[in-house]
């Protein structure tokens, strides 16, 4: 490689940021623009400059080259029109003074140097070194374009000569390369160097070296504000304290034979004191890989650059802490992905951070996949109530997890029992079978999966014990690997569920036996007619239909019978609930009943009697509904009453409707009921339906529905024959019958159904 000054002649030193040629000549430049467009004086322009510099925080020397790349169209020195090639140098020294304020470390500055002269000048690299007071040059900034010249141009030291720095050997010069070394400093002898290198082999031209001398001038303010050129505290006149570069800083080797993930972070804080960021100085190669970087390329970086998220963790919380307290601290595991990781399971990692000076050294611990593994195989081992053991049949050593110490309630401090002794441990009912288990474990090697008891503080444990053993290359038994299983839970559900079972069929033969009775006992009170009867010179037939679920029997009934005088006395009643209890009421309410019209009592008297009856007699319980009606044959009068019973159906020339019900509540429901009756005078060929509710209703359906339903198919099957009640029946009940049915037809002669 071959490397020249852009000072040539002159013998190390270089010019300052005062430099009076260079300098000279912009500042002239920018007062003569500032002139031409405002008209002011020389001295008028001179201090609007000096103005602006402080006002920005800048040099003079930053301040015109940027006033020369924004004022249109700014002027040259001399003849008071800029060239092309002056205007273009303009308009890059005036990008460049704006973004050197915003570069807050020399690698900053390197990369901004490159993004600005890449085109200009054909830069490939840009390279800082810094020269202290004795030795040699120390690189502290360093850019290229796209990497791949990081390891053979990154340390090379600026040609001997240049800036008093002399060369190193180990570095051959490629020929086919090019490198300008730009001097910049504020004293006799050069501190920093500025080397900007390109791969191409023609050299650098008059007007490029031109251009580059005055990046030196515009970068030695900023280069003086970085500290990076201070040789000894106090040696510029900058309001900002010296910043040491990370290359120099004597840490710097200690990190490269640190092992694990370090990291060194100096605050970077905004003008109210806050800290807005941090900057890597030092960072071993495991510490790198953690942010996803090259070593090399992470120092002097900012740390929200390699890691934008970073404001936003709990760990960026900590770190401030410890710096407000100057006490280390440690956080919380947590998990972040890195290069090259397996997204299945990225990486976890406990940080923890120490105060250095102001500045951090933070490590990075990450979790063995090892210890992730033993804490989930605790786990495992925790939420399904086991544990293993291990027993060494040559060694005689055993052991066993903390959890089959626990289901066995055994002292961890005791130690683990023998495989041979295990069975020692359970209640003397499942002692033998466990020792038989063992005993042919060990001698014949017969893996066993035996179920057995122990007594614990806890009460009863029912457990599991598994095991097998692993063999020599002989066949020789040498290990037992087994699990202990809590079964206690599953245990104590089964026993449940075999009395829960022996309990219900207990209960289901005493209810079978119940209903044989109350069937019995139904059957003896409601005999059935066979065939259709004759009363007062009206043709009934009546059906009666059980439920089919359950095992209960309910309490319908009727009645059809002929009273003394000749008039037919008719009773549909419905008592609440199922078995002896309901059919003792039945049986109760439907005698009384009879009895009460048989000696005269009218229907709504025996209602009001059978009320008082249901409320204080011992012998009935619960509510039940009725009908009462009473047929007269010479007029052909129906006088009927009601208790919350539903209304009978009457078709008159195959046209239904159903009776208007009177007055009336069910039986057994108030103390003061009102009971009203109601007539209605029956014709040839009328047919008329009592009924229950278990003809009409169905589970989740208005009762309105059903009774519709009724009197729709009762006009359809109007057939007068014998049996005629079969179809009707068919088209009403659907499915499974949830109650009984009573249905009582009653035909008067005459005329047509």
């Amino acid at each position: 490689m071959t490397g020249e000054s852009v000072f040539p002649g002159e013998s190390g030193g270089a010019p300052g940021p005062a430099a009076p040629t260079g300098t000279a000549a912009v500042v002239e430049r920018a007062k003569g623009a500032l002139m031409a467009l405002t008209g002011c004086s020389p001295e008028a322009a001179h201090e609007d400059l000096l103005r602006r510099a402080k006002a920005a925080h800048r040099t003079l020397t930053e301040e015109c080259w940027i006033a020369l790349g924004t004022l249109v169209p700014p002027l040259s020195h001399a003849a008071g029109a800029a060239t092309a090639d002056e205007e273009a140098e303009g308009a890059v020294l005036a990008g460049l003074g704006r973004a050197l304020t915003h570069v807050e470390t020399p690698p900053d500055l390197a990369r901004c140097l490159l993004a600005h002269l890449a085109g200009p000048v054909g830069a490939d690299a840009v390279l800082i070194h810094r020269r202290p007071p004795s030795g040699e040059p120390v690189p502290i900034g360093y850019a290229d374009i796209d990497g791949t010249r990081a390891r053979r141009w990154r340390d090379m030291p600026p040609p001997a000569g240049t800036g008093g720095a002399g060369d190193r050997t180990g570095h051959a010069p490629r020929r086919t390369e090019n490198a300008v070394w730009l001097p910049v400093g504020g004293t006799d002898d050069a501190e920093v160097v500025i080397g900007v290198l390109r791969e191409r082999a023609d050299p650098f031209t008059p007007r490029a070296r031109e251009l580059l001398r005055h990046v030196s001038w515009l970068c030695a303010g900023r280069l003086r504000d970085l500290g990076a050129g201070q040789s000894r505290p106090g040696s510029s006149g900058s309001s900002r304290p010296p910043v040491p570069a990370p290359a120099s800083l004597p840490v710097d080797g200690l990190f490269a034979a640190l092992p694990g993930a370090v990291l060194l972070l100096s605050p970077l804080r905004s003008p109210s004191g806050d800290v807005a960021d941090y900057r890597v100085d030092a960072a071993t190669a495991q510490g790198a890989d953690v942010l996803g970087r090259d070593a090399g390329d992470l120092v002097g970086r900012r740390l929200l650059e390699c890691w934008p998220n970073a404001a936003g963790e709990p760990l960026w919380q900590s770190w401030l802490a410890v710096l407000d307290t100057g006490e280390p601290r440690e956080g919380e595991p947590f998990t972040r992905p890195g290069p090259g990781t397996d997204r299945r399971e990225p990486p976890r990692y406990v940080v923890r951070a120490a105060p250095l000076g102001d500045a951090l050294v933070v490590s990075w611990l990450r979790h063995d996949a090892s210890d992730r593994q033993a804490q989930r195989l605790a786990e495992l081992q925790r939420l399904g109530r086991l544990g293993w053991a291990v027993w060494n049949l040559d060694t005689h050593e055993a052991a066993w997890s903390d959890q089959v110490h626990l289901l066995l309630d055994r002292d961890p401090a005791l130690g683990p029992v023998p495989v041979e002794h295990l069975p020692d441990l359970a209640v003397p009912e499942d002692g033998p079978a466990l020792g038989r288990a063992v005993r042919e474990l060990l001698r014949d090697g017969t893996p066993f999966d035996v179920p057995f008891r122990v007594r614990t503080t806890a009460g009863l444990r029912h457990l599991r014990a598994v095991a097998e053993t692993v063999v020599d290359s002989g066949g020789r038994p040498v290990e037992v690997h087994g699990f202990v299983q809590d079964l206690t839970a599953q245990r104590s559900a089964e026993l449940a569920l075999v009395e829960s079972e022996r309990t219900m069929l207990a209960q289901d033969g005493v209810l079978r036996a119940e209903r044989m009775l109350a069937g019995r006992l139904q059957h003896a009170l409601l005999p059935l007619p066979r065939h259709a009867v004759r009363l007062a010179g009206l043709r009934v037939d009546v059906t009666y239909l059980p439920a089919e679920s359950g095992i209960h029997v309910g309490g319908d009934w009727f009645s059809a019978v002929e009273l003394p005088d000749g008039d037919a006395l008719f009773v549909v009643g419905d008592v609440a609930g199922h078995g002896i209890d309901a059919v003792a009421t039945m049986a109760q309410l439907r005698f009384t009943a009879k009895g009460m019209i048989f000696t005269g009592s009218s229907l709504t008297g025996a209602l009001a009697r059978l009320n008082t009856l249901l409320l204080h007699s011992r012998d009935t319980k619960g509510t039940a509904t009725l009908v009462l009606a009473r047929y007269a044959p010479r007029e052909r009068r129906l006088v009927w009453a009601q208790a919350g019973h539903l209304p009978p159906l009457l078709l008159r020339r195959g046209e239904p409707r159903y009776l208007e019900r009177p007055s009336g509540v069910l039986l057994g429901a108030t103390e003061t009921p009102v009971y009203a009756e109601a007539e209605c005078r029956l014709e040839p060929g009328d047919r008329l339906l009592f009924y229950t509710d278990g003809l009409v209703e169905r589970p989740g359906e208005n009762i309105q529905r059903g009774l519709e339903r009724l009197a729709r198919n009762a006009a359809a099957h109007h057939a007068d024959a014998p049996g005629s009640l079969v179809p009707l029946l068919g088209s009403m009940l659907e499915g499974e019958r949830r109650d009984d049915v009573c249905v009582l037809d009653v035909r008067v002669p005459g005329g047509p159904a």
